[in-house]
């Protein structure tokens, strides 16, 4: 069993309301030692396959086929992690 995590994000240049949001808050109510807020969405799929490779096939046929994320505004960091625990 394996876990695929996708962290999606806002690529460089594009504008982040919600990372600005939570900058302005952390700034205003916390530190002012804050220089930057990203903010994105993190995806868990948890496939069951015997090895690493087949669970990166997927992990690329599912942001090939599927609506994930748009390729133009964001990027996307991609993690496989072998699991015992399909929960993890």
């Amino acid at each position: 069993m394996y876990k695929v995590e996708f962290l999606i994000t806002n690529k460089e240049g594009i504008r982040d309301p919600e990372g600005e949001t939570v900058k302005k808050f952390i700034v205003d109510k916390v530190t002012n030692k804050v220089e930057d807020v990203r903010a994105g969405k993190y995806i868990v799929v948890n496939v069951n396959v015997s090895n690493k490779e087949d669970a990166e096939k997927i992990a690329k046929l599912l942001l090939e086929k599927t609506r994930l994320y748009n390729p133009v505004i964001h990027k996307v960091e991609v993690r496989v992690k072998e699991t015992e625990n399909c929960h993890n």
